[in-house]
């Protein structure tokens, strides 16, 4: 990608799926991209809402979000510690945290039903939130790669090297010196320098005490804890090609969850930016079987 290509990229993002701060009632503020015109949608409380993972940000739907635009209202935040999102207040926050800054952000946005997505470390969120929403507001939950966490007892070495590693590699490279490889991990080989330099321009865009507050929250989460207590439609996707979430362990993750598991074709780990087209197709045969309001 020419960085006039990538100029385009970012004015269609602005024009196409532009962003809003939304405040919540203790003050702090959360950043929100918004698709679609979809006539009722607003006024029937409806959306799908998209939760990106732990090296990435909102802009990553993008492609995902356009497309799906014409038929649905759709919503992608900055988490909490990204973009101009307000961070968590507990220096170590847990999913419960996140998940309550969703919870109260949709409650302003208005959205009283949605399809849940979460990518990666975003299925953390989504999954908490899940768990603990009033019934009706989450009618499908999708977790694409969706992160395990390290919060597990028996994952505590784990845990402890994976804290470690991550935030000394934070502190020696810092944030653009993590964005100028992370396409190597996070997308398949086939992939293009387009799709690659959308993937770092993401990244590039984290802030370090956010990254630094979600690896608390990846380390200190189990996506175990959410089984039995799903009571919606779950379906859990991921890249054939992914690394970081390999199919065997999210197929894994589907079977604990009594989710519905399905592999994206051409793909790596970050799959909404590799193959946004294929998401969007899945995700609108999905508003199919939304309940009407």
């Amino acid at each position: 990608m020419t960085q006039d290509t990538l100029s385009l990229k970012v004015q269609q993002l602005q024009a196409g799926f532009p962003e809003r701060l939304v405040q919540l009632p203790d003050g702090s503020e959360v950043a929100w991209r918004e698709a679609g015109n979809v006539a009722g949608d607003a006024a029937a409380g409806f959306a799908v809402v998209l939760l990106h993972g732990i090296s990435s940000g909102a802009a990553s739907w993008l492609d995902v979000a356009l497309p799906l635009g014409s038929q649905a209202r759709v919503l992608a935040w900055d988490a909490p510690g990204y973009g101009a999102s307000t961070p968590l207040a507990p220096p170590a926050p847990t999913d419960a945290d996140y998940a309550g800054a969703l919870a109260r952000s949709l409650d302003v946005l208005g959205v009283r039903r949605c399809v849940l997505v979460g990518h990666s470390l975003g299925a953390l969120m989504a999954a908490r939130l899940a768990c603990t929403a009033e019934p009706g507001l989450i009618e499908q939950l999708v977790l694409i790669s969706p992160a395990g966490g390290y919060g597990a007892p028996a994952k505590a070495e784990q845990r402890a090297k994976v804290r470690q590693g991550r935030l000394a590699s934070l502190a020696e490279k810092g944030v653009a010196g993590l964005a100028a490889v992370i396409d190597q991990r996070l997308v398949s080989d086939q992939a293009t320098e387009a799709v690659r330099e959308w993937v770092r321009w993401n990244t590039a865009r984290m802030h370090a005490g956010g990254y630094a507050q979600a690896v608390e929250l990846l380390c200190g989460s189990d996506l175990g804890q959410a089984a039995g207590k799903l009571s919606m439609p779950v379906q859990v996707w991921v890249g054939e090609h992914d690394v970081v979430t390999p199919p065997a362990a999210c197929k894994a993750w589907a079977e604990l969850l009594g989710a519905h598991y399905g592999t994206l074709a051409a793909a790596g780990h970050a799959s909404p930016v590799e193959q946004p087209g294929v998401i969007a197709q899945k995700l609108a045969s999905l508003l199919n079987q939304s309940t009407s309001p």
